[in-house]
């Protein structure tokens, strides 16, 4: 079909989808092929070009000199038919063109609109890329057309698969679906497709393909069958797929004869218009499809210029071959059948054709024909308005309509800019790519048997926000009893507080679900390691989030804290009672007979071992840490110190009562006595002070003994300082119990030596128990064994020492007389 101009633009549609080749032989001649099988929305296709030209035409402000014609082919649905009609249009029908003389043939076209079908596209673009010559698809869709150095004129108002795939993975994530199959065509668009799904996916690591299975081509029952059954097993639920019309109605066929269903199909822009599969036959299991579709537009006149075509329409010029096929196939008619009941009069009522035809509420590959012609109209236009000296080219040359070469217009075609009457902005990037937009389509069937294919949502790429995705799921309609989308994964997600472990041999969406280990959590979903809570802190029971860890020591607010505090003040009020009868009963006989003034001393310093204790309970601070060694030091130091002396009075005095004795007590006089204490008691201050300037104890959180809570303890700094403290009280207690230990057969009456002898026995055998207990006590525990060996020495100290004398104090006061204590045998 041809329409003469000034400059013709061509077009490639398949008006026929099928074609029958002649058999050929080696004397025969060669025959072209016979096309069959009409196709309606083909032919809209072809006129929509038709109308585009014509609307140019008639405006004014678009090449207002200038005549646009047309020449358009017919591809039959066959490669060969399509190459030879591009072939025939970028080098016209006359092996010699003169576009200024009166030539009888066709002159080339400036550009082709086409063609549909991507492989067909690639043969005719690689070929026309040679001279440069321009062709604009709007239906090819392979990502392989982007190749600029392959297709250096190839131009297309659709988006790329490239584009097409990743809006399908924007789908997918949007409803969680990481388990999906992909059915694809065995041609250059569905293998194309099938490797960029796989790498894009791979890539965003939002899913996993449990299949992929290429289309027979010609509709082979077995491969099918397979096929289905392979959908059938599969645990993914939903289904991609990227093929032909012609492929899906086998498959469709086989999908009702094994009635799968429970299946949520997505369609490619190939696939959302196919209206041979929305019948009653395939809704039952197709209604519900969501799809990308070519963008929606609106051509304002296209419905009244179809509703205008006459066939018989043809003169020298023009050719109405394709308008007159259309007719036969719309009224069942023939044309040049006079006579007949089968003729064509021409004049039959053109709106009681399919009304599918008419029908202009829907027009998306007309919407991409209509850019398309508006793309090459604004391109001319832009080149003939080119000032001489301010061109693109050499010298500031500009393109001569007359001599134009090829690769000069494509230029202008790669710069055009330009927004259509629907408000969408038409350019082309550097590889030829239009700014894709697709529109998201949901088929619903509707009580009357009738399909709407209803715009639910878009997804495009703006130069400013990248690509969008909008999806209005109020407006969708699920195939599913619960009406909501389904589920499609491989694993169920991981919930916080586990992690994921991939399934030996299986995709990365197969896996188990582990839980995170003590001391580590994971906080969301799907988390590929769980990671390990600070220092401070422990995971929770759930592993989903890390909390303080539990803190110990020996804490006042415990039973045992609370018993040792008890046992401790009640060890202070019992020394001062016992200091205060002392005081009462400072005169008596028993008091006097042994020291009462190192007697007030040692019920001191046992009231200080007993306060001392006080500070291993609670939470260990700086100072606590400093003070608690230093002070129990001291403080039995103190009292040992007084023991010993005591003990040594004794034997000094006893040693005195024999002849030649007396100058022994020179030795132990009241001076002495307080001296000897004080000094042996300054050396151990001189070790805690030692100890305390060089290395001093200090708190320590301590995470070694249990990983889920905080053991605060006072580290002793220096082991040899504590060492060197608690040997030196052990001296003085050894020293103590070997003297008492001498003097123990002494007279009873006035010796101290058998009671001293206990006490240290006690004292002694109560810091020997101490050391292994408190090494192998862990945490608040070393503390409350140290605090009872405090308890306790001070304990045995108080009651060996001075129980006796308290019991004839309050008691036995007739023991309590001078006479008493000098009379040493009255009891023997």
């Amino acid at each position: 079909m041809h329409e003469p101009g000034d400059v013709l633009l061509g077009g490639l549609f398949e008006v026929h989808y099928s074609s029958v080749f002649p058999k050929w032989t080696f004397t025969s001649e060669p025959h072209q092929p016979v096309c069959t099988g009409f196709d309606i929305l083909g032919f809209r296709q072809a006129m929509t070009m038709a109308f585009a030209v014509q609307e140019i035409n008639k405006n004014p402000d678009l090449l207002p000199n200038l005549t646009l014609g047309y020449r358009l082919y017919d591809n039959c649905g066959a490669l060969v038919v399509g190459f030879s009609g591009a072939l025939a249009l970028a080098s016209g029908q006359e092996e010699v063109i003169d576009l200024q003389g009166g030539c009888a043939g066709s002159p080339p076209v400036l550009g082709i609109v086409g063609d549909s079908l991507s492989t067909f596209t690639i043969a005719s673009a690689s070929v026309l890329g040679l001279y440069r010559k321009p062709m604009v698809s709007f239906f090819a869709t392979c990502s392989c057309l982007t190749n600029r150095q392959r297709f250096p004129s190839f131009f297309r108002t659709i988006p790329s698969d490239a584009f097409q795939v990743r809006a399908m993975i924007q789908i997918l994530k949007h409803f969680g679906w990481t388990w999906v199959g992909l059915l694809v065509s065995d041609d250059d668009y569905g293998l194309h497709v099938a490797r960029s799904f796989q790498s894009d996916l791979a890539q965003s690591g939002q899913g996993c393909l449990a299949y992929l299975e290429v289309l027979p081509w010609d509709g082979d029952l077995s491969e099918n069958r397979r096929i289905v059954h392979v959908i059938k097993e599969s645990t993914a639920r939903v289904l991609m797929m990227f093929a032909h019309e012609f492929h899906m109605i086998h498959l469709m066929e086989e999908v009702v004869r094994q009635e799968v269903t429970g299946l949520q199909w997505l369609a490619s822009e190939a696939m959302t218009a196919a209206a041979v599969l929305q019948t009653p036959d395939f809704m039952p299991y197709l209604n519900g499809t969501l799809g990308i579709a070519i963008r929606r537009g609106e051509i304002t006149g296209l419905r009244d210029f179809l509703l205008r075509i006459r066939p018989g329409q043809s003169s020298n010029n023009t050719s109405y071959d394709m308008v007159q096929q259309f007719w036969e196939y719309s009224f069942q008619c023939k044309f040049g059948a006079s006579g007949s009941a089968e003729a064509c009069t021409g004049d039959e009522n053109i709106q009681q054709v399919d009304a599918e035809f008419l029908d202009v509420s829907n027009l998306r590959p007309e919407y991409n024909i209509y850019k398309a012609v508006y793309a090459l109209a604004y391109a001319l236009d832009d080149m003939l308005q080119c000032e001489p000296g301010r061109g693109p080219f050499s010298g500031g040359s500009c393109a001569d309509i007359h001599k134009l070469e090829p690769w000069q217009f494509v230029h202008y075609l790669q710069h055009v800019n330009f927004t259509t009457t629907f408000g969408d902005q038409v350019s082309f990037d550097e590889n030829g790519d239009v700014l894709p937009i697709y529109d998201i389509v949901n088929w619903q069937w509707l009580p009357n048997g009738r399909t709407e294919v209803q715009n639910v949502g878009e997804v495009k790429r703006s130069p400013s926000r990248g690509e969008e995705l909008q999806i209005h799921e109020d407006k969708i309609f699920w195939n599913f009893e619960s009406n909501k989308p389904p589920q499609s994964v491989c694993s169920e997600s991981c919930p916080p507080g586990t992690r994921m472990s991939r399934k030996k041999g299986q995709p990365v969406c197969c896996f188990d679900c582990l839980p995170c280990s003590e001391g580590e959590i994971s906080n969301t979903t799907d988390s590929m390691e769980c990671t390990s809570c600070p220092e401070d802190f422990w995971s929770s029971p759930q592993r989903d989030h890390c909390v303080p860890k539990k803190t110990e020591f020996l804490s006042y607010h415990e039973p045992l804290g609370v018993c040792l505090t008890a046992a401790s003040l009640l060890g202070t009020v019992i020394s001062a009672v016992v200091l205060g009868i002392f005081i009462h009963h400072r005169s008596t006989p028993v008091v006097r007979a042994n020291n009462s003034e190192l007697s007030f001393l040692l019920l001191v310093s046992l009231k200080l071992c007993f306060l001392c204790s006080l500070l291993f309970i609670g939470r260990p601070r700086l100072w606590t840490c400093q003070l608690r060694h230093a002070a129990f030091g001291i403080s039995f130091v103190l009292c040992v110190s007084c023991i010993l002396v005591k003990t040594m009075v004794v034997l000094a005095v006893f040693r005195a009562s024999k002849p030649g004795g007396g100058a022994t007590l020179k030795w132990f006089g009241a001076m002495q006595q307080r001296g000897t204490v004080l000094g042996l008691t300054f050396v151990q201050a001189a070790i805690c002070t030692a100890w305390l300037v060089s290395y001093s104890p200090e708190p320590h959180k301590n995470t070694q003994y249990y990983n889920y809570k905080i053991v605060y303890e006072c580290v002793v700094g220096s082991p040899i300082g504590f060492s060197v403290l608690m040997g030196y009280i052990g001296l003085l207690a050894v020293l103590s119990f070997q003297l008492a230990f001498l003097a123990r057969n002494l007279p009873d009456n006035f010796n101290e030596a058998k009671l001293i002898t206990f006490s240290m026995l006690i004292f002694c055998a109560v810091w020997v128990a101490f050391v292994p207990a408190y090494i192998n006590s862990p945490g608040k525990y070393a503390d409350a064994v140290e605090v009872f060996a405090i308890l306790a020495s001070s304990f045995g100290l108080l009651v060996a020492l001075f129980g006796p004398k308290c019991y004839i104090i309050l008691l036995r006061p007739e023991r309590n007389t001078k006479k008493a204590i000098m009379d040493r045998d009255t009891r023997k």
